[in-house]
């Protein structure tokens, strides 16, 4: 009997252990990926075009996008869509995402980022950060995942809205009274005037 005990007390350890290792990894990419990003930022002479390039070098792949697009319409539409539906959907709500996210970093104006420890939830790892201006604070949840090869978020809160919460809220509007080629079509008309 006590042999049992030792070995599950060795496995719980064990597994606190990788959790732990898990939060560090997590945290320690995301800072790399945000510093690296805030350094293009902070670059005077370089132009707006250059410095977005850039930022979307370094941030992307840490962006699990056609995940993402997935979450955004959930288990309701997803499923019936048609592939080449799914891939122009994927394709066009990265557009937009990348659009929208570039467009928020390209406003940063010497603002510090606060981090707090990490939080494991069923296997992901929640990142909580602060974007600290003179006088604003404002609260940036990263949600991560663990892939095959690195960390990938799947979803960003700011100030407590989800950004998959809130395009899934348009998105279903749109589909509520409408086709997914309306959706489609609101999509590329969105990218495109951004």
């Amino acid at each position: 009997m006590k042999i049992l005990s030792y070995a599950v007390l060795s496995v719980l350890i064990l597994s606190q252990s990788v959790m732990a290792d898990d939060k560090i990894a997590a945290e320690k990419l995301l800072k790399s990926k945000l510093n690296a990003a805030i350094t293009v930022l902070q670059k005077k002479n370089a132009a707006l075009q250059v410095k977005s390039n850039e930022i979307d070098e370094i941030m992307s792949p840490m962006f699990d996008f056609s995940l993402m697009a997935k979450l955004t319409l959930g288990r309701k539409y997803w499923p019936k869509l048609t592939t080449q539906n799914k891939e122009k959907f994927t394709e066009l709500f990265t557009e937009l995402l990348k659009s929208s996210y570039l467009q928020k970093l390209t406003l940063y104006t010497n603002e510090k980022i606060m981090y707090k420890s990490p939080i494991l939830s069923k296997k992901k790892i929640q990142i909580p950060t602060y974007l600290i201006s003179l006088d604003k604070k404002t609260s940036i949840l990263y949600k991560l995942y663990k892939s095959e090869n690195d960390w990938k978020i799947y979803d960003i809160e700011i100030q407590g809205v989800s950004l998959i919460r809130s395009y899934r809220s348009q998105f279903i509007q749109i589909l509520q009274t409408g086709t997914i080629e309306d959706l489609l079509l609101k999509l590329e008309n969105s990218v495109a005037n951004q």
